[in-house]
């Protein structure tokens, strides 16, 4: 097939990595891809480094006066690329991408919704995503049934493809747990909690950090260490120290920053908490951290209870449900061996391959 994969996503976030992945496995398998990003954008970039064959068109502009020279190169690339689908990833210049699926017919038309902005209930969205899509593809069961509930898609035309991890590079490392924790200073004695993402408020950093606190002030498990596998993002690294410092671990925590051996470090850890406040709406960090074994706490949103069981899942901001549930974790062996079993048996079905196979049979049945 030739595919051509929209990707008008500026910076290289998870949803840019979601498409991007897909392109390269699409690639891998034989088929034409085609990426269509920003001019000059980190996903571009990223793009090019994969070896991804990519056109840039400014297909997020604001300026009226630019839509029609847009729409010219649009039609000038689908005239000489000739898809067979056409797979756009963000929302701007969707509907001129549906006006060229009226003019060509020769394409189908797909739309990725991997973002936690969900559309409204209106005439054009509903016109949008019934009719000008072929199919629709949601990267959680809870983007979906907005999809059905509010905008009326009907099933046959949605479809929910979390994403895929490559278990190859994804692991448990036992070479990488003796080094990490080394590094880090952790003895065998040490109990390791690990939260993996840069520094933004809606990752939680401050209710695992006010849950480990609690961990060894009210639940006397001294033993408890954390690592925060991250760096600064929307949050400057200074603000994640001083809520370190205020709660009294100061001693005990560890923060990583940008670290290339993530694998290694997830495999230096004893559990793991995404003890995330807003969105998850792809939970890639999920799929990294069940694939390498380490049993896993999360919040009840977006795509985690699509992947964690009800035992390992706790509301969105509830740091009392946190520490019990990793204090649990931390007393009793058999607890995270059942939950490191459940979590990679979810896992052997969430593979690349799997991804890209999923993918696949949307495309196919389009055509067919």
């Amino acid at each position: 097939m030739r595919i051509m994969q929209v990707v008008n996503i500026h910076p290289y976030n998870v949803a840019a990595w979601y498409a991007l992945t897909l392109s390269r496995l699409l690639q891998q398998a034989g088929h034409e891809v085609l990426v269509i990003a920003l001019p000059d954008s980190p996903s571009s970039r990223m793009a090019q480094e994969m070896g991804l064959q990519v056109e840039s068109l400014e297909l997020n502009t604001l300026n009226p006066l630019a839509v029609p020279g847009l729409y010219l190169r649009m039609r000038r690339l689908v005239r000489s690329f000739s898809p067979h689908i056409i797979n756009c990833h963000r929302g701007e210049a969707f509907l001129l991408w549906g006006l060229l699926r009226k003019e060509f017919k020769n394409f189908r038309l797909v739309r990725t919704r991997g973002e936690q902005n969900l559309p409204q209930d209106n005439l054009p969205n509903s016109i949008l995503h019934r009719r000008v899509a072929d199919a629709i593809i949601v990267t959680n069961s809870s983007i979906g049934a907005h999809f059905r509930n509010l905008l009326q898609v009907p099933k046959d035309k949605l479809w929910v493809i979390c994403g895929g991890v490559d278990t190859q590079h994804f692991r448990l490392d036992p070479e990488g747990r003796r080094r990490v924790r080394a590094e880090f200073g952790y003895t065998d004695q040490d109990f390791v909690i690990g939260l993996i993402g840069r520094f933004k408020e809606s990752k939680g950093h401050r209710e695992v950090i006010r849950s480990v606190a609690s961990l060894r002030h009210d639940f006397d498990l001294h033993h408890i260490r954390l690592l925060l596998i991250g760096h600064s993002d929307a949050l400057d690294e200074s603000r994640i120290r001083a809520w370190i410092s205020g709660h009294g671990i100061e001693r005990i925590t560890a923060i990583s920053g940008v670290r290339e051996d993530i694998p290694a470090c997830i495999s230096a850890l004893d559990a793991a908490a995404i003890p995330s406040t807003q969105s998850e709406a792809i939970a890639r960090t999920a799929l990294e951290l069940m694939a390498c074994g380490c049993p896993t706490v999360a919040s009840a949103i977006g795509a985690l209870p699509d992947l964690f069981s009800a035992k390992a899942l706790i509301p969105a901001g509830d740091v009392p449900a946190l520490t019990v549930t990793l204090a649990r974790l931390a007393k009793h062996e058999h607890i995270r061996h059942g939950l490191r079993q459940d979590q990679l048996s979810t896992v052997s079905q969430l593979t690349e391959n799997d991804f890209l196979l999923q993918t696949l049979t949307v495309y196919e049945s389009l055509l067919s």
